[in-house]
């Protein structure tokens, strides 16, 4: 039994430290995701050691991974379905995983692959900008998902980075349906401007006719929503969901409800922790997304799932890469949700 299956690209992060200046000369879109090919990224990682810059960190990443690993990290159960080679990047992306606690399959494995990279770049305010090669990860499809898992767990999480991949569309659709059969409820994370300015199709495909929960940041929201507000955007949003969640950096989070026996909206405005020294904020929202649905599918209310999650974020962008260490998460929900 799961709590949630995920599924996901599957990433090793390695993290740069530079400048603005430095971050212009590669010519990548500042706080966005761009991919590439195998020959691109090895142009970037050329000029990093031509500048002598040298990489700060090197960690299992992907978006939906680091949700599943602080999902896992606070005690839950979740099962992640992605696609790796059978190269050393791989084996340590698996063990990682496993070592926190989150369930894969043999079906991840696809021999003679490559496993994908992440090129983060995180400058000095902390923003952080991703050159990504997919690898073997760009054809994940439906003999990398174990579509048993799902009937026995409670949630399903999609990651918004695969609607910019069409050989996973068929298996979106299906797991959808899957879900339907066997209740289990849908959340998304839209997961970069990138992908709803350039694959909002894909990301309408995964939402279907609606699901439970959306999470995103104001910038993606409004992008998909063509709202100039945010707490317009996140009622418009609820038209996708029945909750929205809506990080804004610094700012309050938003989180619209809209449960299906009322016609009411609910609107909640959840404090963001104060951090004066922002380190990176790679991971960010990812840990925000997978420490919310860790306390939506035990049962706390709407406010105290994103307390908990905004001080896991928090905690996160005050040290380079996207997780913590597993005590750390259950130490920070002792500590929020027993206050």
């Amino acid at each position: 039994m799961y709590d949630v299956i995920a599924i996901g690209n599957a990433l090793v992060d390695h993290e740069y430290v530079l400048s603005d200046a430095a971050l212009e000369e590669t010519e990548l879109t500042k706080g966005n995701m761009t991919l590439a090919a195998f020959e691109e990224q090895q142009q970037l990682l050329a000029y990093f050691q031509l500048a002598d810059i040298e990489p700060s960190k090197q960690a299992g990443g992907g978006s939906a991974a680091n949700a599943m690993y602080a999902f896992a990290s606070l005690g839950g159960k979740p099962f992640y379905a992605c696609r790796v080679g059978d190269d050393e990047a791989g084996q340590f992306y698996l063990e990682d995983l496993h070592n926190a606690g989150v369930a894969t399959s043999e079906r991840s494995i696809h021999k003679g692959g490559v496993t994908g990279s992440c090129v983060v770049a995180v400058t000095d305010d902390g923003e952080r900008t991703m050159q990504t090669y997919l690898g073997t990860s760009a054809d994940i499809s439906e003999e990398n998902v174990n579509f048993e898992a799902l009937t026995k767990a409670d949630w399903l999480y999609l990651e918004g980075y695969l609607a910019m991949s069409e050989g996973i569309q068929p298996a979106m659709t299906k797991l959808r349906q899957q879900a339907g059969i066997h209740n289990a409820k849908i959340a998304v994370s839209f997961a970069d401007p990138a992908v709803v300015k350039f694959a909002k199709e894909g990301l309408l495909n995964m939402l279907g006719n609606k699901v439970a929960v959306i999470f995103c940041n104001s910038e993606e929201a409004k992008l998909f929503t063509e709202k100039k507000q945010i707490k317009a955007a996140a009622r418009a949003l609820l038209s996708y969901c029945q909750i929205a969640v809506v990080t804004d950096g610094a700012n309050d989070t938003i989180i619209a409800h809209k449960s299906d026996k009322q016609s009411s909206i609910d609107i909640h405005k959840v404090p963001t922790p104060k951090v004066i020294d922002v380190i990176d904020t790679n991971g960010a929202g990812d840990n925000y997304s997978g420490t919310f649905l860790y306390a939506l599918s035990q049962h706390y209310s709407l406010p105290e799932c994103g307390r908990l999650a905004g001080e896991v974020s928090a905690q996160v962008i005050q040290q380079f890469g996207p997780r913590l260490e597993s005590q750390v998460y259950k130490d920070i929900a002792r500590r929020v949700l027993t206050a």
